[in-house]
């Protein structure tokens, strides 16, 4: 079986972590998820295939465990199931669940008929449909988080590179979308940075949290495997061993303590709130590079063949980043409904969860993925253009100085109210000079000031100068973020993005 984290992803990780894009010739409806966005590594961790394929993991689990503590299932029986576990037929369990109505039971007595009738015979022995269905889907959940985890490790490395690199390069700040004092590339990036190291830190601490359902019966009494073991001299150590051998089978180091027929849907809403939560910082990040790009100060990539506009040539839109937007106004609109899945299971279950989980699951994951792999995308060729950072920084530069211009005025024994007033006033005239298509002569202003003049010195438009600790705090931030890289640092190169669209 492959249920360890790292076999999972090597089974699902390949060079190319292209998104799949199939024809679509094809009648049927597909996601744009499946069919533009999302990358192959994902899809295959949430395709029927591996679903399948992991309820059969289980099912093996689940007979090896109860032959080695002592019920009547044979070496043959087992082995029965290990060969036939690639053999499905997909066409075969639909027409089963059409007569069944029932998906678990469709898989049962197909694999029953593959694997034949004596093995058959075992498969399922003591469980209920949510030993397979929520232990496959902890299963799924755990890889999915990985492969986030993958994402967000390359956009964290990216980002860190930009961000030493630009440092103590001067960019114009904003605070209400209005000129305010100056910070630098690097230390914008750095806000950037900090949000998706928060994100892995999350999942991080969620995935070591992250149990298994286990071996729990019908209503989480465990009453049916208490009864198969009901001959032994200690049944409830039978059934305690039990769990864990199905636990350890599939790579988890325990189960969740209790459980009604179901674990707690509390799990999906930690879940999908940590999505959400990736969703919102790149988000954070695809606004700010949107904002940048209008400047035309920082912007994204732009392929060779890149169009912007079908009726504009001249165009070039921030598209990867809209597209991040988008799709992170879909995570977050997924968000509230594991929550209101959880506050409505009625005491043990209730199966009103079961189709809004088949969605909201496996669609949070595709579409966060989705933004990851165009957060990766993006951050491996952001282009600064310094010209139009110093162009757009020469309007505000000169009411960057009043405050410096204002210190030293007061250091030589001026009237801070006064001199605050003296530059207010100043500063409004030359605001209007800008406002009438002139340039900012406010410097020239306080030149001609008799209490201002003497302090106004010819370093005073140094964009370094206004910067702050903008290039240290780079430094010491990209030192701690040192410790969190070095604990992920087995995922350098397992991802690299391609954006098909």
């Amino acid at each position: 079986m492959t249920n360890e984290p790292g076999d999972i992803l090597a089974a699902m990780t390949a060079p190319t972590s292209a998104p799949t894009r199939e024809p679509s010739q094809a009648p049927d409806y597909r996601s744009p998820l499946a069919s533009r966005y999302a990358t192959k590594a994902m899809l295959a961790n949430f395709s029927d295939r591996r679903r399948a394929l992991l309820w059969r993991d289980l099912w093996i689990a689940l007979a090896k465990a109860e032959a080695g503590l002592g019920l009547a299932i044979t070496q043959a029986q087992i082995t029965a199931l290990e060969r036939s576990r690639e053999q499905i037929d997909f066409d075969r369990v639909a027409a089963l669940e059409a007569e069944l109505r029932h998906d678990v039971m469709a898989h049962v007595h197909h694999y029953g008929e593959v694997a034949g009738a004596d093995a058959g015979k075992i498969i399922h022995l003591g469980a209920t449909s949510c030993f397979v269905t929520d232990n496959a889907e902890l299963v799924m959940i755990r890889a999915g988080l990985e492969l986030i985890m993958d994402r967000l490790y390359t956009s964290l490395t990216q980002l860190a590179a930009f961000a030493k690199r630009w440092r103590a390069e001067p960019i114009q700040a904003y605070t209400h979308f209005q000129p305010a004092q100056l910070t630098t590339v690097g230390k914008r990036a750095c806000l950037w940075a900090q949000d998706f190291e928060l994100d892995l830190e999350t999942l991080e601490q969620l995935v070591a949290r992250l149990p298994l359902r286990g071996v729990k019966g019908t209503t989480g009494t465990q009453a049916s495997f208490l009864q198969l073991f009901a001959g032994a001299k200690d049944p409830h150590a039978k059934v305690r061993a039990l769990d864990e051998q199905v636990c350890a089978a599939m790579g988890f180091a325990g189960s969740i303590p209790v459980s009604g027929q179901t674990y707690t849907r509390k799990l999906d809403t930690w879940v999908v709130s940590a999505l959400a939560d990736i969703a919102g910082s790149a988000a954070k990040f695809a606004t700010d590079l949107r904002l940048l790009a209008h400047e035309r100060e920082v912007e994204e990539p732009l392929g060779s063949k890149q169009i912007g506009s079908s009726a504009m040539a001249y165009k070039r839109n921030p598209m990867r980043s809209e597209r991040i937007c988008s799709l992170a106004r879909f995570v977050h609109s997924l968000a509230t409904s594991p929550r209101e899945t959880h506050a409505n299971q009625w005491l043990e279950r209730t199966l009103d969860d079961s189709a809004n989980r088949r969605l909201v699951l496996t669609e949070a994951f595709l579409a966060t993925d989705a933004i990851l792999n165009l957060v990766v995308d993006v951050t491996a060729g952001l282009e600064v253009n310094p010209a139009m950072l110093r162009k757009n920084m020469a309007d505000e530069l000169p009411f960057m100085a009043t405050e410096n211009v204002m210190m030293r005025a007061v250091e030589a024994g001026g009237d801070r109210q006064a001199l605050h007033e003296r530059i207010r006033v100043l500063s409004l005239e030359a605001a209007g000079e800008l406002k009438a298509g002139r340039g900012n002569d406010l410097i020239a202003r306080m030149q001609a000031d008799p209490q201002l003049g003497a302090h106004v010195d010819d370093a005073s438009l140094d964009p370094a100068r206004y910067v702050g600790r903008s290039p240290e705090q780079v430094d010491d931030y990209l030192e701690s973020l040192v410790r969190l890289l070095d604990r992920h640092r087995a995922r350098e190169g397992r991802f690299s993005a391609r954006v098909r669209v």
